[in-house]
């Protein structure tokens, strides 16, 4: 099925058969960070109610229990820092999205910082200047160096794992960037004091806060899809929560 697709001046046609998806299920084996346990399916034993057809039931009929942060892809409001609620239900009113694919190595820190450590692996503002130039995207989408297969199932607990500068986000928010797509478990440092200084940037919260843009965590892209511009359609769960499970795809243009 081909759509045509009429942006701005452009007229954009992509393959709606052909969608790159850059999700990560919820499931037990699926990643996990901040220290939760595995995300957990498990049928309803109840009386006599056995919600299992494999366990002698007349229906599947199962309890899922996991946290929209610590397991797998989400999508995530300004709510995420903001004393009030801010749904990512309400905010994320539509899903097609011209979107830039990059692919960045993280750069180890040389110079120590209040928020920085030796041996820290983080994302500049300079790397993201460099690898978009002229490009200014509704949505971007990063993906980081390595990128084996074991961002699907990883325990990102207590691993330092790679994040973005205070900078970075501030200049993303600068060029009007209104969803930012990663495959880290997030954009700032695993252990910063709870500043969340990245989050902040982005969102540039609280002076003007753009309360329209999202961020998505633990996405993951195969190697095989090119860096370049692409249709993103970005749809999550109905949450009324600051952060939900979503499903990011990705359309090649024709």
């Amino acid at each position: 099925m081909i759509a045509s697709i009429q942006h701005k001046d452009r007229t954009l046609k992509i393959d709606l058969s052909m969608p790159l998806d850059l999700s990560i299920a919820i499931s037990p084996n699926g990643p996990r960070a901040w220290y939760v346990d595995r995300a957990r399916i498990a049928p309803v034993l109840s009386g006599q109610f056995t919600g299992s057809i494999a366990l002698g039931g007349s229906v599947n009929f199962n309890d899922v229990k996991f946290n929209p942060h610590g397991h797998g892809t989400h999508t995530e409001s300004v709510g995420h820092i903001t004393k009030e609620l801010v749904s990512v239900n309400d905010v994320l009113k539509e899903s097609f999205f011209i979107s830039q694919l990059i692919t960045l190595q993280p750069q180890a820190v040389t110079e120590e910082s209040q928020w920085m450590k030796k041996g820290d692996a983080i994302i500049t503002k300079e790397q993201l200047q460099k690898s978009l130039g002229d490009q200014r995207p509704e949505a971007l989408v990063i993906r980081t160096l390595p990128n084996s297969s074991d961002k699907k199932s990883k325990n990102y607990s207590s691993t330092n794992f790679p994040y973005f500068t205070e900078s970075a986000l501030a200049w993303l928010a600068e060029i009007d960037v209104q969803h930012l797509l990663v495959d880290l478990p997030s954009v700032d440092r695993e252990e910063d004091g709870g500043w969340l200084k990245a989050h902040h940037a982005f969102w540039k919260y609280p002076g003007a806060t753009r309360t329209q843009c999202t961020i998505t965590e633990f996405i993951f892209v195969n190697d095989e899809i090119k860096d370049g511009e692409y249709v993103l359609n970005l749809q999550t769960a109905a949450f009324e929560n600051d952060a939900a499970p979503s499903r990011p795809v990705l359309y090649s243009l024709l």
